[in-house]
């Protein structure tokens, strides 16, 4: 089952890129495959072709997007977080004393590299509803993680 959270950012980068893809793009590739086709055959017309099938991934994106911002539902993290919860920043201690820091958010705004991870998630999942100093296990193909949690707040740690 896929969380239906979102944070007000998240929704806004969904918003932005279901507009651009509809406004922006897809006319773009519409005229550009209109323009190819007017070319003559169009069976060996490389940008007829491709064009066809960027409009295919455009529009099956459209769809997708279109039917997860109506599920959605926007999430603020807590004031004051005691517990792991949606939107927080959490970090966690690992058994070799590694430092790692998220924020927990929906599947459909997760950035690994931002620091953002989904509550779905196997580690999401791990660290819900801990509290400071609690243990967690994530559990990972390789054998089990066992973490302690450090820190929770509302915003991204310094």
């Amino acid at each position: 089952m896929t969380t239906n959270l979102i944070t007000a950012t998240g929704i806004k980068r969904l918003e932005d890129e279901y507009n651009y893809l509809r406004y922006v793009e897809r006319p773009k590739v519409v005229q550009g495959v209109s323009d190819a086709a007017a070319e003559g055959d169009r069976s060996e017309n490389a940008e007829y072709i491709y064009g066809k099938k960027r409009l295919r991934e455009i529009d099956r994106k459209l769809k997708h997007l279109g039917s997860r911002l109506k599920v959605l539902k926007i999430a603020s993290p807590p004031l004051n977080p005691r517990v792991v919860s949606f939107g927080c920043w959490v970090c966690y201690e690992d058994e070799d004393c590694n430092t790692f820091c998220y924020q927990l958010v929906g599947p459909d705004e997760f950035d690994v590299k931002a620091g953002k991870i989904s509550i779905d998630s196997p580690v999401g999942q791990a660290l819900l509803n801990k509290q400071l100093d609690d243990e967690a296990i994530i559990r990972r193909p390789n054998g089990d993680l066992s973490v302690y949690i450090t820190d929770i707040s509302q915003t991204r740690p310094q």
